[in-house]
């Protein structure tokens, strides 16, 4: 039998050893004292008995552990949307500068002029490529741009004396756009997708009217088409009064090439954790800073970054002059001022590849997903048939009703390639629907790789079809019971070690 994947720290022969006494203080003495509040039945008498493992062992265990998870750095990632892209090691070299890796989120301006200038420089970047008047870094998560962008919508008409209770979002959208809505107190209408896969303006006009507040749009949307008529839809929505909101997941497939601003839009969030490098998931933080058009730049949070002479200073906005947004300011969406670090590593991200090489990045998304899209449309089918942007979905509709294997099926088998399947289920207006974003830094033999791979994976379905239904059977973790899982999930041990519901 092979050896198990994972070390047992404290295994035979160290579970319940007896361990020397050690010659340590207990914790009232090296605590100098009483300890105030903690009840007698809490403190230890004794030292806890621990398992004795060697340093080899124990860097061994964390290893192996380390080694069953996938990440972007040993394989092909391709999740559609929000995929974790590509994280150079330099912008973590620069993030951990010790100028700014050590800045604590009080220190005084006077001591903190690299970094505020660094804010600065990166929000007039990012309102430079998206066409906005001025940015916020403070929101740390797309959701939470995307909460931050409709709480300034709320704030625009409630300054116009209008009360609006309505926010349009497209059946193919993020499922962070309704709840967004929803957590801002909006009720969230729906308006459908066209035979091309945009939003039909039609049915735009049926939902739209003196209450709506907000169109949400991602552009190109979740089925990586680009709306054709943006333009139309920017006019009928501002005709209406209301305002147009740019979910910004998927700025990577236009860099250089379109912006948002010039489209009509008047409020963006991104994911610098996505476009712009920053680790995303278990590899970091994110970060969804928002901006907006000329005229809204009062509603954004504070404090922003201001110039004054040769120096940076927090700007609060408030009349009086104390630190505390202005009147008309959404305020705060974050402590202190959002996720330094990941700001770093756009702004560097953004110089060293420049207004040419932000372009590039667009143009090669675009092309790895059509070289993809086209191989894999012979194999699976496309449900809109025209050039995609950075993603596209395929769906498995045809072979389940031939062979009864599910996309989910063809996902689970992926993992026994040595893959990570990509997006499936989403988006819902697409039956059987598989998400892929290929990425704009993937090699030509790693889309051929992946494509091989699904082919071979459809002939097994029409073969085989019950191993890809048992599948996967090369991981750690085989396939789980999806069903008793939803019904009675697990959702912590408790200390007794049994579990409850």
């Amino acid at each position: 039998m092979s050896e198990p994947l994972i070390y047992e720290l404290g295994g035979p022969g160290h579970q319940g050893a007896e361990l020397p006494p050690l010659d340590v203080p207990d914790a009232e003495e090296a605590a100098g004292g009483e300890l105030p509040g903690l009840p007698e039945g809490l403190l230890r008498k004794s030292p806890p008995l621990l398992p004795e493992v060697t340093e080899p062992e124990v860097v061994r265990h964390y290893t192996r552990l380390s080694e069953m998870n996938y990440a972007i750095d040993n394989g092909f990632y391709p999740l559609g949307s929000c995929t974790m892209k590509y994280n150079p090691k330099r912008n973590d070299a620069m993030a951990a500068l010790p100028g700014f890796r050590d800045l604590h989120p009080l220190t005084p301006e006077a001591g903190a002029q690299g970094a505020l200038e660094l804010m600065a420089r990166l929000e007039a970047a990012l309102a430079e490529i998206t066409g906005m008047a001025r940015f916020s870094l403070q929101p740390v998560a797309g959701a939470q741009g995307e909460f931050t962008g409709l709480s300034i919508v709320r704030a625009y008409h409630e300054s116009r004396g209008e009360e609006r209770t309505r926010v349009i979002v497209p059946d193919s959208a993020h499922g962070t756009n309704p709840a967004s809505a929803a957590m801002a107190g909006y009720q969230v209408v729906e308006v459908r997708s066209d035979a091309r896969g945009g939003i039909d303006v039609e049915d735009l006009d049926r939902v739209l009217g003196p209450d709506v507040a907000a169109l949400m749009l991602t552009n190109p949307n979740t089925l990586g088409l680009f709306d054709e008529r943006t333009l139309e839809i920017a006019r009928r929505v501002h005709e209406a009064g209301a305002l147009l909101y740019y979910d910004g997941a998927n700025l990577n497939a236009i860099l250089g090439l379109a912006r948002p601003g010039d489209m009509g839009f008047d409020i963006v969030h991104l994911n610098l954790h996505k476009t712009f490098s920053g680790p995303h998931g278990g590899g970091g933080p994110g970060s969804g800073p928002v901006g907006v058009a000329a005229g809204l730049e009062r509603f954004l949070p504070r404090p922003l970054v201001v110039k004054e002479g040769d120096r940076y200073r927090l700007e609060w906005g408030d009349p009086d002059g104390l630190d505390r947004p202005a009147p008309e300011s959404v305020g705060k969406v974050q402590a202190f001022w959002g996720n330094f670090a990941v700001a770093v590593r756009a702004y560097a991200y953004v110089l060293t590849l420049g207004a040419e090489g932000l372009r590039r990045v667009a143009e090669t998304s675009v092309l790895n997903a059509n070289y993809l899209m086209r191989r894999l449309a012979r194999t699976f089918e496309l449900p809109y048939d025209r050039p995609c942007m950075h993603e596209f979905v395929l769906s498995g509709e045809r072979l389940k009703k031939e062979t009864g294997v599910r996309v989910l099926d063809v996902a689970k088998r992926l993992l026994d390639y040595g893959l990570h399947p990509g997006s499936v289920y989403f988006p819902l207006i697409v039956e059987e629907a598989l998400m892929i974003e290929p990425t704009e830094t993937e090699s030509l033999a790693t889309l051929d790789a992946y494509a091989e791979a699904l082919e071979a994976i459809a002939r097994e379905a029409r073969e085989e079809p019950q191993k890809l239904r048992e599948a996967p059977f090369t991981t750690p973790v085989r396939r789980l019971d999806e069903v008793a899982a939803a019904r009675r999930p697990v959702l912590r041990w408790s200390p007794a070690g049994e579990r409850r519901a």
